[in-house]
């Protein structure tokens, strides 16, 4: 969007396929704000507190997602799309993948395994599933 330009604000639209997710997310320069316009999402944000805040979204409604924070969203109607349109308070939001940063990377398995308190040949298994 030209006139966007300058503004330290960007947009997004956004499609859903039906069944389709954006997995866990952060956005560590912008909080963001979605409008829903077709269809239905779930959505959700985990707090510092690791408090889970999820909501069913409607065609115009609109959610929160404060900055830095791990959000997702979640079309789980296996029927109808959704679209979604996302504005950022900066040009440059940046998006960090949960999954992808984690199992896309040469992080060590072993401290991967660690972390999530299951064995290497799980996390083998997952990183599988991103390989490039």
């Amino acid at each position: 969007f030209p006139a966007l330009d300058g503004q330290s604000v960007s947009y997004a639209a956004l499609e859903f396929p039906s069944g389709s997710i954006n997995p866990p997310h952060t956005h560590p320069r912008s909080a963001e704000l979605l409008f829903l316009a077709k269809g239905s999402l779930q959505v959700g944000f985990v707090d510092t507190t690791n408090k889970l805040f999820t909501q069913t979204l409607q065609p115009g409604d609109m959610f929160v997602f404060p900055k830095g924070l791990v959000h997702f969203q979640h079309n789980s109607d296996t029927q109808k799309p959704a679209l979604a349109f996302s504005a950022f308070g900066s040009a440059n939001a940046g998006t960090v993948s949960i999954p992808n940063t984690l199992f896309n990377t040469t992080i060590d398995d072993n401290v991967l395994a660690l972390a999530f308190k299951t064995d290497v040949a799980t996390i083998q298994t997952l990183k599988k599933g991103f390989a490039s």
